[in-house]
């Protein structure tokens, strides 16, 4: 089930609100024996966290079937989806542990799908949020996902205020469904969305790897492939080189954008569409592209082809 994204925050005693948690969506399965993390793009997550495997077995006793996020908390104790990212894209079994110790991940868990013998989608929010309370044991590790009943403008404003992403509202008397709609809302403090990576710029003076991303988004009928701004901000020296080298392997001859006006010259290189940045951003400008962007880390768990330009619309 997934959120649509709102211009505003608004109070009303028929829904809750939730931190809008810097993570990675998933679906968690147990069916008595096995448990599997699964991304929104159904890629297996259990190599890459068997520290919430681990303490999620023990959280569980009968089948379930769980929704969540994986997060990695910062020195304040804040989800960061800095942190998370170092979880990502490591085959190497001992390099795992080695982050794993690092960046130890939390599972937060928001809703609940199937338990023991009964698919409970059908079941309204507010009751599933019952039956979920009781069908984990919580720990330090794998926590209930905190909400606040009908005071979303305050929630957003505690959110906004302490460095969070936003809120996401969930009506009270909702049924689960796999798809997105009005149903659950997303609320953000600034703006901040994935992008598809169809380029990048040389580097200059002694910056590494390269200058800046240049990025964009499908049309809502995937027709056109449309250019969104340069990102040049956000990034590490270790970032910088792992992009090169993943950008490198992703070349061609001539520009995936087929709307907008990149930039053209010897210093650009264009790539094939397929790796996703997540950027945090000021606004649109006039001419639709970013503000001072910023590069926040890769994403994963979706295809490029899933990335359109997110419009918020007005609360009803």
């Amino acid at each position: 089930m997934l959120c649509t994204l709102v211009n505003d925050a608004f109070d009303d005693g028929d829904w809750i609100f939730e931190p809008k948690l810097d993570g990675l969506r998933v679906e968690c399965r147990f069916d008595g024996k096995r448990l599997q993390l699964l991304s929104r793009n159904d890629k297996v997550q259990n190599f890459q966290f068997p520290d919430v495997v681990k303490a999620l077995r023990k959280s569980l006793v009968k089948r379930a079937i769980l929704d969540g996020e994986i997060v990695c908390l910062d020195e304040r104790g804040r989800d960061s989806f800095r942190k998370l990212q170092q979880r990502f894209h490591v085959k190497d079994k001992a390099q795992v542990e080695r982050r794993m110790r690092e960046h130890p991940g939390y599972l937060y868990v928001f809703d609940i799908l199937y338990h023991d013998r009964f698919d409970v989608r059908g079941l309204p929010l507010r009751e599933r949020k019952t039956l979920l309370r009781r069908a984990v044991k919580w720990s330090d590790r794998i926590r209930f996902t905190p909400h606040v009943r009908g005071k979303g403008k305050q929630a957003l404003n505690e959110a906004c205020r302490n460095g969070r992403e936003g809120v996401v509202a969930k009506r009270l008397w909702s049924v689960y469904v796999g798809e997105r709609n009005d149903d659950w809302l997303k609320i953000k403090c600034s703006g901040r969305q994935e992008f598809v990576i169809g380029g990048w710029t040389d580097p200059q003076r002694s910056r590494v790897g390269l200058g800046a991303l240049l990025v964009g988004y499908w049309s809502d009928d995937n027709n056109d492939f449309v250019y969104a701004g340069k990102v040049g901000t956000g990034f590490t020296r270790e970032m910088l080189m792992d992009l090169r080298a993943r950008l490198d392997k992703l070349a061609r001859d001539r520009s995936p954008f087929t709307q907008g006006d990149p930039p053209r010259g010897q210093h650009v290189h264009w790539v094939q569409p397929k790796l996703i940045g997540e950027i945090a951003y000021a606004e649109w400008t006039q001419n639709d592209l970013l503000r001072q962007p910023r590069f926040q880390g890769l994403r994963s768990d979706k295809p490029a082809s899933a990335i359109h330009r997110e419009r918020p619309r007005g609360v009803a």
